[in-house]
């Protein structure tokens, strides 16, 4: 009779799902609810002042509070607060359907490679918006899953640029759900922040580019997004996303020139 003596069994791959919140309480127990797969749960809370703290605990996630202004320096906090042997980065306004967290559970387990990037769906509203995003506004795939260690953000306020050691993977099959503006409100609102703390950085590093150049990406970005991406296919939507990205560098960079702050 076979016994399990000298049988070495085969240690699986830990993994943390790490959420950085700022007054999240709206959308956070919904994007919570869709990360139980993971081994340990980590929770980053920037400045919070409502119930994301909780929330968070009532899922039991492993706390980590603190101020960052830049959305690079907050990210790589969050990932040194993970403990696990591979690490999935998700937004609060994000869900993992049970497909992906299986996909995610098996890629993990093969340990071919150090890092992988995750097809998005992006809606707005209740409309599922898939063609058109890119060029720093909005998302059709991210590099959210990698192994820790191998990926460092940079000091950026916004799009921080991302350091890399390590094999990239093939594309996952399954989709992220990201449930990025509420309606067109919110898009022109997030395109208002998101300028304001692109010009904050490109004072700081003294790197403005030039007017010439913004002005041929208003249509070298509309063009990728509505033609090449096939915005078109979206409609109305369609039109804004790519507007918004062509107009993105360049009201950065006049505010970056005419404003103090």
């Amino acid at each position: 009779m076979a016994t399990l003596q000298g049988i070495q069994r085969v240690k699986l791959p830990t993994l943390s799902a790490v959420v950085s919140v700022h007054n999240e309480e709206n959308c956070l127990a919904a994007c919570l609810e869709t990360l139980t797969f993971a081994d340990e749960l980590v929770v980053i809370l920037d400045r919070c002042t409502d119930c994301s703290q909780e929330i968070s605990i009532g899922f039991g996630a492993v706390i980590s509070e603190g101020a960052w202004e830049r959305e690079g320096d907050r990210r790589n906090a969050a990932i040194a607060a993970c403990s696990c042997d591979w690490i999935l980065e998700v937004d609060a306004d994000e869900h993992v359907p049970t497909k992906l967290g299986k996909e995610i559970r098996t890629v993990i387990a093969s340990n071919e490679f150090d890092w992988y990037e995750i097809p998005v769906d992006n809606y707005i509203g209740d409309r599922l918006v898939r063609y058109g995003w890119g060029a720093s506004y909005g998302k059709a795939a991210y590099p959210g899953l990698f192994r820790n260690g191998a990926k460092i953000w940079g000091p950026q306020r916004v799009h921080p640029r991302l350091v890399w050691d390590g094999r990239k993977g093939p594309m996952l099959t399954n989709r992220l759900q990201h449930f990025v503006d509420r309606g067109i409100t919110d898009m022109i609102k997030r395109l208002d922040s998101y300028s304001t703390a692109r010009a904050k950085d490109m004072r700081e590093s003294g790197y403005y580019g030039s007017y010439p150049g913004y002005i041929r990406r208003i249509f070298s970005r509309f063009i990728k997004c509505y033609i090449g991406r096939k915005g078109y296919r979206e409609g109305g939507y369609g039109i804004l996303i790519a507007l918004f990205a062509g107009l993105y560098p360049i009201i950065s960079y006049i505010k970056a020139n005419l404003e103090e702050s």
